[in-house]
């Protein structure tokens, strides 16, 4: 049954049926237009809140295109900082090159002067020590104290500053010695292990000698002579 003969059957009960038929299309007429306009009050509704999402979706991006350009600014500027760190880098790096290079040749220098410090201690000592040797210990040199070359137990040439023949109470024995521009206990150890110990098994009465301009403090001298070894001053060569 549509809604007009609904009413219209329903208006017959109190009206003519032309009155009632008349009323009812009327009344279905009025009711149409009011559904109509109720929906499209309730759509201006849904448009005006898509409007108002779709405002805050424009601001939203609207802010994170802010963002992302803030950050792509912050970005660059860390690319541009991490640039100038590298650059710095370099330089530090080329500036501890030099400077290992200068320290390199310091040393090499240092060590060029020590050498020639000790070469000219030495060479004051080979013409005085078979006097001092004589003296304080009763060796008499055979031949000349000289720089040379001895194979140690190992089989391997050293380099010896000193070195010599002499005799005591009757025995042949070797004299191994060195320089030192200051001696210090280290050094004295340092000998002991690089020199004297090579040489056992191979040298067999060995008189150890060291010469130096200085001390590095009072016990050294004691130290050396404990360990069996003479110790001699620039000033006794005068």
């Amino acid at each position: 049954m549509s809604s007009t003969t609904y009413f219209e059957h329903k208006l017959s009960q109190a009206f003519e049926p032309k009155q009632a038929k008349l009323l009812a299309e009327t009344l279905v007429e009025a009711y149409d237009e009011l559904v109509k306009s109720k929906d499209f009050n309730e759509l201006k509704s849904i448009v005006r809140e898509i409007a108002e999402a779709q405002k805050g979706l424009t601001i939203a991006q609207q802010h994170t295109e802010q963002r992302m350009e803030e950050l792509t600014v912050a970005q660059q500027r860390t690319e541009q900082r991490m640039e100038e760190l590298t650059v710095a880098q370099q330089r530090t790096e080329q500036s501890l090159i030099e400077l290992i290079k200068e320290h390199k040749e310091t040393r090499k220098q240092v060590g060029g002067l020590a050498t020639t410090v000790g070469y000219s201690l030495e060479n004051k000592a080979y013409k005085v020590l078979p006097q001092l040797l004589q003296r304080d210990f009763g060796l008499i040199v055979q031949g000349r104290l000289k720089r040379g070359y001895l194979k140690d137990n190992q089989g391997k040439e050293l380099e010896v500053n000193i070195i010599g023949q002499a005799l005591q109470e009757g025995k042949i024995v070797t004299i191994i010695g060195e320089s030192k521009s200051q001696l210090s206990k280290p050094k004295i150890d340092e000998f002991i292990r690089k020199r004297l110990q090579r040489f056992e098994g191979v040298i067999p009465e060995c008189f150890p000698i060291l010469i130096t301009h200085m001390i590095s403090n009072s016990g050294v001298e004691e130290y050396a002579k404990n360990k069996g070894i003479a110790v001699y001053y620039s000033y006794d060569f005068e």
